[in-house]
């Protein structure tokens, strides 16, 4: 197997649904990242890229049609560049890094682009067939930009709740309280604001032009859901947004803990982006004449009961620490990904070794945003950046997933 290096990475910044990048298509967002990663080795010819690996969770609207074949053109690659788009839900990015790496490691490839894009806020609503012609009733339009759509009835219900409710099951199995989460959800806009302010951010994020009707293009530079003013108290007067006072649903453990805890800011927001990473092998790697950011380590991944869905990436980061010979005093960073911060903090309360003073420490999804399929690829080329500043070290990305999924991923330097 071959050693496989990350060289760069690349990401838009982070837009707020329905804000900042709206107006940009997302297969424009994603040939944008791609595009910007290419523009910093222009020592390496693009006709070497061997494959183009993208994440999409979506792939229902503007990014359909295989996005990572229509982003490499848009951006101007060669049409010798194929695209292969992948879906992991949250993961998707992530997937896609793993899947390149994978392709480099065994040999089939030896320079590759991988990455993620999503635009929440261009997510269209789709009106399913009906099973007759001509039917007499009403249909019901569904929006694809966050959950469950067209459940098949055969499912069990218990796996199909909210994802938020999956969160608040979350809370009820570890105790954590509205004040834990709220609290967290603080921390995480409180080290962003301070990464973003010390320009941490700077190395990773490729600024997007907005054209304008009239002037100069609005260039977008920054990740738009940062709170800087974040407060506990504003936090406190949020109403839970999936359970009320009375409810415990679907055989919690604490069914006698009624309320809701899970909130608009205690969650990720809705979000735009895109991500964009160089791997190569050793070969790849004098073509672009640069210094790797990070190397890959291993991976891991794993599944549980749906409805737990957000505790997955424990079992995930595990293995793939065992596969890298690690453990987590070995880690100097570990992102995990902010669905919830109910989500985080159960993760964090089954690894009773892990020091939480690792975790994100630029702020996570719950402040930066959350665009699905770009989201692991962003994590991913956080940590490289982050081993890189360090000039050593070992870290981890890893996301929970829809359906009862987690998916890890580990780099050193």
């Amino acid at each position: 197997m071959k050693d496989v290096y990350i060289v760069d990475a690349v990401r838009t910044p982070v837009g707020r649904y329905n804000g900042a990048l709206a107006t940009v298509r997302p297969d424009d967002l994603a040939a944008h990242a791609l595009r910007e990663l290419l523009a910093r080795t222009p020592s390496l010819d693009p006709a070497r890229i061997e494959d183009v690996y993208l994440g999409n969770a979506n792939g229902a609207g503007e990014e359909n049609r295989n996005v990572a074949r229509m982003a490499a053109l848009l951006a101007g690659l060669p049409t010798s560049v194929p695209g292969v788009t992948v879906n992991r839900l949250c993961a998707s990015g992530l997937e896609a890094v793993i899947q390149a790496a994978r392709a480099i490691a065994v040999g089939d490839a030896s320079i590759a682009v991988a990455g993620g894009v999503e635009s929440m806020t261009r997510a269209p609503y789709v009106l399913p067939k009906n099973d007759r012609p001509f039917p007499a009733a009403h249909t019901e339009l569904y929006s694809t930009t966050l959950g469950w759509r067209m459940v098949n009835p055969r499912m069990d219900p218990q796996w199909t709740v909210p994802l938020g409710e999956s969160a608040e099951l979350i809370a009820d199995k570890h105790k954590i309280t509205r004040e834990q989460q709220d609290g967290f959800a603080l921390l995480s806009h409180q080290k962003a604001a301070k990464a973003q302010a010390a320009g941490l951010f700077d190395a990773e994020i490729a600024p997007v032009p907005i054209p304008q009707r009239r002037g100069e293009p609005v260039v977008v530079d920054a990740d738009e859901c940062v709170r800087a003013d974040a407060s506990l108290q504003a936090m406190a007067k949020l109403k839970p947004s999936f359970r009320t006072a009375s409810e415990a649903r679907w055989g919690s453990p604490r069914p006698e803990a009624g309320g809701g805890t899970v909130t608009a800011g205690n969650a990720s927001p809705l979000n735009d982006g895109a991500a964009a990473l160089l791997l190569v092998d050793e070969k790849g790697l004098k073509a672009t004449g640069r210094e790797p950011l990070a190397r890959v380590g291993a991976t891991g991944v794993s599944a549980i009961d749906p409805h737990y869905f957000g505790l997955a990436p424990v079992e995930a980061v595990n293995r793939a620490l065992a596969k890298a010979g690690k453990q987590f005093g070995d880690l100097s960073v570990l992102e995990l990904n902010e669905a919830f911060a109910a989500q985080v903090l159960g993760c964090v309360a089954e690894w009773p070794e892990f020091d939480q003073a690792i975790l994100n420490p630029q702020g996570g999804a719950i402040a930066l945003g959350h665009p699905l399929g770009a989201s692991g690829a962003r994590l991913a080329g956080t940590v490289a950046h982050q081993l890189a500043a360090r000039g050593s070290g070992t870290g981890v990305a890893t996301l929970c997933i829809g359906v009862g999924q987690g998916l890890a991923l580990v780099l050193e330097r």
